[in-house]
């Protein structure tokens, strides 16, 4: 195998937005997550304990890779986030319901053994809320995957 030319972690997920404003709105005041950035900032960063999840203009972000933009649709990327049971999961959705956030799938018992569902945020980024009880959550939420 060859030696690593990266540490095997990630810092920073951005993803585009066809609104900046609305984005920062949904993560701060839907979500509950903290930023520092006012909704006329260019860009947002939400500090996610060990990860930073930024969101960008898509027109923006594609010219800084220079490419572009690829909007609508399902983009074959999905975040998630382990919760540590089947009832955490089954609360968490209740209250995005509650707050009028798209839920694309309902929990339900997953062919892999688990227990999930996925909604989306305004620009149709999917979220998978998952129990996997094969993972083991650290007391600061990160699995321990072996």
């Amino acid at each position: 195998m060859p030696k690593s030319i990266l540490e095997p972690r990630v810092t920073l997920v951005t993803l585009g937005v066809k609104d900046l404003p609305r984005s920062i709105r949904f993560y701060r005041d839907v979500v509950g997550w903290t930023t520092s950035a006012a909704e006329t900032d260019p860009v947002a960063f939400f500090p996610l304990r060990g990860i930073v999840l930024g969101r960008f203009g898509e027109r923006s972000l594609a010219a800084d890779a220079k490419t572009r933009p690829r909007t609508g649709g399902f983009r074959g990327v999905t975040l998630a986030y382990n919760a540590r049971s089947r009832a955490a999961v089954d609360r968490i959705f209740a209250s995005l319901s509650e707050r009028g956030v798209r839920i694309v799938k309902r929990p339900q018992v997953a062919d892999w053994g688990g227990y999930s569902g996925y909604f989306a945020d305004p620009d149709g980024h999917l979220w998978e809320v998952a129990h996997n009880s094969f993972w083991k959550l650290d007391r600061g939420g990160r699995a321990l995957v072996t």
